[in-house]
């Protein structure tokens, strides 16, 4: 059996790297056209067309050829493509419709909007950001990036040469964020961390001691301090709370998200699924008022609460996340910030304590009776991967977008709460990809952990420096 670091020596990073594949062209104004070659392990290559989309080098495939390419493997796939919807079924065998696996007829960029399509794996709605075209046959294509159809397929996808792309149908989809460091991935981020919660182990860190804007994600420490007060028995899910004007005049504004009038009430529990869910700051805002009797006394029970659980670079300025404003003539603009590995600690308290947040924070969707209103989860990883079970989005111009990601996993013994940390990525395509990728190596990584375990195996190229040793023997009996 192989140990972690043996088990990891997949590139996947070729493929998400990719621009080192394909031949250099201008920068692109809108989608920029090319090919790429791609073999199935042994197969004979194909033609597969690609479209860079508004940067040079940032490829999508399409689908309908590596489908082509694919068939008669152990990862082919039917698919399915309508103007705004795709359905892929994994096993089935793809009805080529015409035009698969042969160069472009035109060179004009297609001008494409990447969108969020209905998507469909196997009947089950997921979610990934493609282009969908018209082909000249009449019928659709869809481009997709490499990276996401690995991990839908589950498997090994590198790039042996320029030009090139060899699919290991064979070989599970595995991932090593110290690879794609070391060749920059990480730089359009501004940090990350990957961990188990249950034991306090770190799986991979990038820049994470480092305070940044948290955005929405703020509203897990909101949540905290509603759970205790709930704990306390200051407050109770069923008690109704009055909406004030505060909350009316937020929840009118462009940062509103549920519609609250003032004066009409509402539960606790319907304003944490508002806050958690659609990621409501007027939720979040009536939580504070009914906990505090205002949000700046609230602000300084979360400042309180950051320093009793060891947050040291943590600071709120309100209780949601946005932007907040001093009342100077020349006013700062300030955000709530924190580390990712601050954002770990907080995540690993309020699973521990209030494991019961994830009842909610893993619903895609729920009705706020009081309201008559359906809200919907703004995670996109609880479609993809079925251990997640939470946590939190945040999106502000200055944070970038964020997403703390929760999942279940089980050592044989007992459950394990593994987390994902991804702070300050360029937009909510990247947040979702970045993330997914990372719970899958938190996956890999834990499971590795157990198999290593299990089977006794010394791992080659032991630590030889003291701390690091040490590291691994603390981790090693946690384990």
């Amino acid at each position: 059996m192989k140990t972690t670091l043996q088990k990891i020596t997949s590139f996947i990073l070729s493929v998400i790297l990719i621009c080192f594949i394909l031949p250099v062209r201008a920068d692109a104004s809108y989608e920029i056209p090319g090919t790429c070659q791609v073999q199935a392990d042994t197969n004979a290559a194909y033609t597969v067309k690609t479209l860079d989309y508004s940067y040079d080098h940032n490829t999508y495939f399409s689908m309908r050829d590596i489908a082509v390419v694919l068939n008669g493997t152990e990862k082919s796939f039917s698919l399915e493509i309508t103007k705004n919807a795709v359905s892929l079924n994994k096993g089935g065998a793809y009805m080529p419709v015409g035009g698969e696996n042969s160069a472009w007829e035109h060179s004009e960029n297609p001008d494409i909007s990447l969108r969020r399509n209905e998507f469909k794996v196997d009947g089950q709605e997921v979610r990934y950001y493609t282009l969908i075209m018209t082909l000249p046959s009449g019928h659709y294509d869809c481009f997709i990036m490499a990276s996401d159809l690995a991990m839908i397929l589950d498997a090994d996808i590198t790039a042996p040469s320029a030009g090139a792309l060899q699919i290991h149908t064979q070989t599970p989809f595995s991932i090593s964020p110290a690879d794609l460091e070391q060749e920059g991935y990480f730089y359009g981020v501004n940090s990350v961390l990957v961990g188990d919660a249950t034991t306090g182990e770190f799986y991979y860190r990038y820049q994470s001691d480092t305070p940044y804007p948290i955005a929405s994600t703020s509203k897990l420490m909101t949540c905290l301090l509603t759970m205790d007060a709930i704990s306390a028995g200051q407050l109770s899910l069923e008690e109704m709370v009055t909406i004030s004007e505060a909350a009316q005049v937020l929840s009118a504004s462009d940062d509103g998200v549920v519609p609250l009038t003032a004066g009409e009430q509402i539960t606790v529990q319907e304003l944490l699924l508002g806050a958690l869910l659609p990621s409501s700051n007027e939720c979040a805002l009536c939580l504070a008022e009914a906990i505090a009797g205002s949000e700046e006394a609230f602000v300084q029970m979360m400042n309180q609460k950051a320093l009793e659980i060891g947050l040291s670079q943590a600071t709120f300025f309100n209780c949601n996340g946005l932007p907040s404003y001093t009342q100077e003539p020349i006013p700062s603009k300030r955000q709530n910030r924190m580390s990712a590995e601050d954002m770990f600690r907080l995540v690993s308290y309020l699973l521990r304590v209030y494991p019961q947040v994830t009842d909610m924070t893993s619903l895609e969707s729920a009705t706020l009776q009081s309201l008559d209103l359906e809200v919907r989860n703004t995670n996109p990883l609880l479609h993809n991967l079925s251990e997640v079970t939470g946590l939190k989005t945040g999106t502000t111009n200055r944070s970038g977008a964020c997403l703390v990601t929760s999942l279940s996993a089980d050592d044989g013994n007992m459950g394990h709460n593994l987390v994902v940390v991804v702070l300050g990525t360029e937009d909510s395509i990247e947040r979702g990809r970045v993330s997914e990728l990372l719970a899958k190596y938190a996956l890999q990584a834990f499971h590795a952990g157990i198999e290593e375990t299990e089977t006794g195996e010394v791992p080659q190229n032991l630590p030889t420096h003291a701390e690091a040793a040490v590291d691994r023997i603390l981790r090693t009996a946690r384990r």
